[in-house]
C-alpha cells in the first residue's frame, strides 16, 4: 500500500523555486496515484489568488499547475484560514480553508509530510 503524502507550501508564488517545486512534487505524486494532499500556509496562500502577473517578475505562471491538480487526482487541497485572514484574502473555491486545530488533525492523517 502506498504511503500518503502531505505537501505544505509556505512560499509566495515567485519568492524563489520552492512554490514551483512543491507543485511539481504534488503533480508527480498524483501521476503515480500516490495518496497526496496539498496545504497552503503563510505566504503560500498567495499561490491560490487569481490574476497573477508572472511576467512582471520574469517568472513562469503557476496557475496552469494549480489547475492541473484535479487532472492528476489531487483532490485534497487546503489553505490555512489564519494565513488567509492575516493577508486579507478571501478563501478561494479551489482550497478548503482550515483552522489551526484542523491543520494539526490533517497532518496526523498523512504518513509523510514535506514542507517547502
Amino acid at each position: 500500500m502506498s504511503k500518503s503524502l502531505l505537501m505544505i507550501s509556505r512560499q509566495a508564488p515567485w519568492s524563489g523555486p520552492s512554490a514551483r517545486e512543491a507543485l511539481d512534487i504534488v503533480l508527480a505524486g498524483g501521476a503515480f496515484d500516490l495518496p497526496i494532499g496539498l496545504l497552503f500556509m503563510d505566504d503560500g496562500v498567495f499561490q491560490l489568488m487569481p490574476n497573477q502577473n508572472a511576467k512582471a517578475v520574469q517568472q513562469k505562471d503557476l496557475s496552469a499547475n494549480l489547475q492541473a491538480l484535479e487532472l492528476f487526482g489531487v483532490e485534497e487541497v487546503f489553505a490555512c484560514r489564519h494565513s488567509l485572514a492575516e493577508r486579507g484574502l478571501v478563501p478561494p473555491a479551489s482550497a478548503q480553508p482550515l483552522s489551526s486545530d484542523a491543520i494539526g488533525e490533517l497532518i496526523d492523517r498523512y504518513d509523510q509530510v514535506i514542507t517547502l
